[in-house]
């Protein structure tokens, strides 16, 4: 993906810091669209169709919260990368955010170049994971899901079949934030009851395997992998 390909919509009532950000951003090469509040977001996102939307949480007429809500429900926006970009910056408004639906919650205040650096790191998610029939690259490790095998560094690493599972949603989708509630769906789904202290142990047991920093706790939300 070229930059100059890459449209990022900024939602903020404070047209300073839509003026701020969007500068920072378009001498990146992005193509900047913005919205002052959450019913124009969510119109300017349907008309625009951008690949990234950086959105306050507290504004008039509609917050970001609900925002996010509604963008997440629309299917033509559904790869749509959303971040918070806040200064909220208690637990329980990040876990309201990664619930609305958010990617990523970044808090206020920020240095424009750590920003940029946030941006970056968001869209790579478009372009590093490489989905090929039933095989996944990404972060220099292959998946192959039809022969349930997984090789990083030319080592062919030995998984469960759940362990591979989780695994392979996670990776599917690097950074985003995965919820309990989702993991224990897409991955046991109605076979049997389990609790949330099975994520943990097959967690933990994919770091042991895999590496210990791929894998991202979320407090009170879920877990993310990284690359």
């Amino acid at each position: 993906m070229k930059k100059t390909q890459t449209k990022i919509l900024l939602v903020d009532d404070e047209p300073d810091i839509l003026e701020i950000v969007g500068y920072n951003l378009a001498q990146e090469g992005y193509q900047i669209v913005t919205a002052s509040n959450g019913k124009d977001a969510i119109a300017k996102a349907q008309k625009e169709l951008p690949d990234l939307i950086i959105m306050d949480v507290m504004m008039a007429e509609m917050d970001g919260m609900e925002a996010c809500e509604n963008i997440r429900k629309i299917p033509e926006l559904n790869n749509v990368i959303i971040t918070f970009l806040t200064a909220r910056s208690e637990d329980y408004s990040q876990v309201a955010g990664f619930d609305a639906g958010a990617d990523d919650y970044i808090t206020k205040p920020i240095k424009p170049k750590l920003l940029v650096s946030k941006v970056k790191a968001l869209l790579r998610r478009l372009k590093e994971q490489e989905v090929v029939s039933d095989t996944l690259n990404v972060g220099g490790i292959e998946i192959n899901r039809e022969e349930y095998k997984i090789i990083k560094g030319n080592v062919e690493i030995a998984l469960p079949r759940k362990e591979f599972e989780l695994f392979y949603l996670l990776a599917s989708k690097p950074g985003k934030v995965f919820k309990r509630d989702e993991i224990l769906d897409k991955v046991w789904g109605n076979e049997v009851v389990v609790g949330g202290r099975t994520i943990d142990v097959h967690i933990r047991k994919l770091r042991e395997k895999i590496g210990e920093d791929l894998f991202k706790t979320i407090k009170g939300v879920g877990y993310k992998f990284e690359v």
